[in-house]
């Protein structure tokens, strides 16, 4: 008798264990503009999106891949968080950061805030993340129990495969929080432009790899017990060639360092020179508007932390900044960009969700990228670090 009762409590632990290991998904789409979603060529996303939650989602500036993955993940703005651009220079590492570098590496640049999968750790949850920005690193000690990091060219298809290959495990050894990265359409939006035949299939390539995790899940019974969120880190607008100024003959190396240039551009001037710099950069200009750090529009939330140069440039949609050495190389002018005002539509970002927690086609008003993070704390039961987020954003959506 007393070997039934042991035997049953087992199984009650065991379905229980079972259940609390039923994970939440987050996968980043870098690039996905929100309106690719109503092209016509994605149906097993717009079936996520009938099924679920659909918005969009204006990213945080300056609207990059690192910094806005980090916001995804901390719930802090760029600003806060410190990584604040895809190549920065920090005095105190006495390095430079750039999306390449073994530099970036150090977890020095990413311990300005803690992120999900860290806090998750923390707390006793299973994690695994495979290749989002940040993850490889020791970070306040910790690194996610389950980690397939980032490697050139790999595809979303291999991306969901090693998340259901995670799903596999024992329930006992199942992580509960799981992140993927995927880069094709970013990748693609730069190489070929926004409204490209090429994006257009890039597109239908992607929505075959969601097709798949959703095909996944079910031959799983894990179709209904898992929370899915799909986001991106920002969209794509086209820049036409020729369109573009070179920084460094504006503010030539005599008077100031460029220390990142793009759609935007930071510069600090040379000892003593910073009233020349600025007289070259804080008047009119045709295409892009310059600001001291201390003076960008609030409306930016940017230009605090010690990583952002003394001056910011930013380029109007369609334009950017290449240096002098870029134009005599002959470097290639991608017809695809981001980085722009965070508030232009073709920055904003996909926002989906599917799973127990959230209603059925339910489409939310846009709302900023920090709101995520509480989101994913709460379906993780995870709980979250100081952030500028807000949960209630998601009241509609959830049951």
């Amino acid at each position: 008798m007393l070997r039934r009762v042991l035997l049953a409590v087992f199984l009650i632990l065991l379905a229980t264990a079972a259940r609390a290991a039923d994970p939440l998904i987050v996968i980043s789409i870098d690039g996905f503009r929100a309106d690719y979603l109503d092209r016509g060529v994605t149906p097993a996303l717009a079936t996520l999106a009938r099924e679920g939650v659909r918005a969009a989602m204006r990213p945080s500036f300056p609207a990059l891949t690192y910094p806005n993955h980090y916001t995804l993940v901390t719930g802090l703005r760029p600003d806060q968080h410190g990584v604040v651009d895809n190549e920065m220079w920090d005095e105190t590492i006495g390095q430079r950061f750039t999306m390449s570098a073994r530099t970036a590496e150090d977890p020095r640049w990413w311990e300005g805030a803690k992120p999900l999968w860290t806090s998750a750790e923390e707390q006793k949850t299973g994690t695994a993340v495979a290749g989002w920005p940040g993850s490889e690193k020791y970070l306040f000690g910790r690194r996610p129990r389950y980690l397939d990091p980032w490697r050139e060219g790999r595809t979303a298809g291999e991306t969901v495969a090693v998340i259901l290959n995670w799903l596999d495990l024992p329930a006992a050894f199942r992580p509960s929080l799981l992140l993927g990265y995927a880069a094709e359409i970013d990748h693609d939006g730069h190489l070929f432009g926004p409204d490209s035949p090429e994006m257009t299939a890039a597109l239908g390539k992607l929505d075959a790899a969601i097709a798949a995790l959703a095909a996944g899940l079910k031959a799983r019974g894990l179709y209904d017990r898992v929370n899915l969120v799909l986001v991106s880190d920002h969209g794509m607008t086209a820049t036409p060639p020729g369109q573009y100024t070179v920084i460094d003959r504006l503010v030539p190396p005599s008077l100031g360092m460029v220390r990142s240039s793009g759609s935007g551009a930071g510069i600090e001037p040379l000892p003593g020179r910073e009233a020349e710099v600025a007289a070259l950069l804080l008047k009119q200009h045709p295409h892009f508007t310059c600001w001291r750090k201390g003076e960008m529009p609030p409306r930016l939330r940017y230009g605090s932390h010690a990583r952002v140069p003394p001056f910011y440039c930013q380029n109007q949609p369609g334009w950017r900044f290449r240096t002098a050495r870029q134009v005599a190389d002959g470097a290639r002018e991608n017809p695809g960009n981001h980085g722009f005002d965070s508030g232009h539509p073709h920055m904003q970002a996909l926002f989906l969700a599917r799973g127990p927690a959230f209603r059925r086609n339910v489409r939310l008003a846009p709302f900023d990228n920090v709101d995520v993070y509480p989101l994913l704390a709460h379906l993780a039961g995870v709980r979250p670090e100081p952030n500028e987020g807000r949960l209630s954003t998601f009241r509609p959506s959830l049951k």
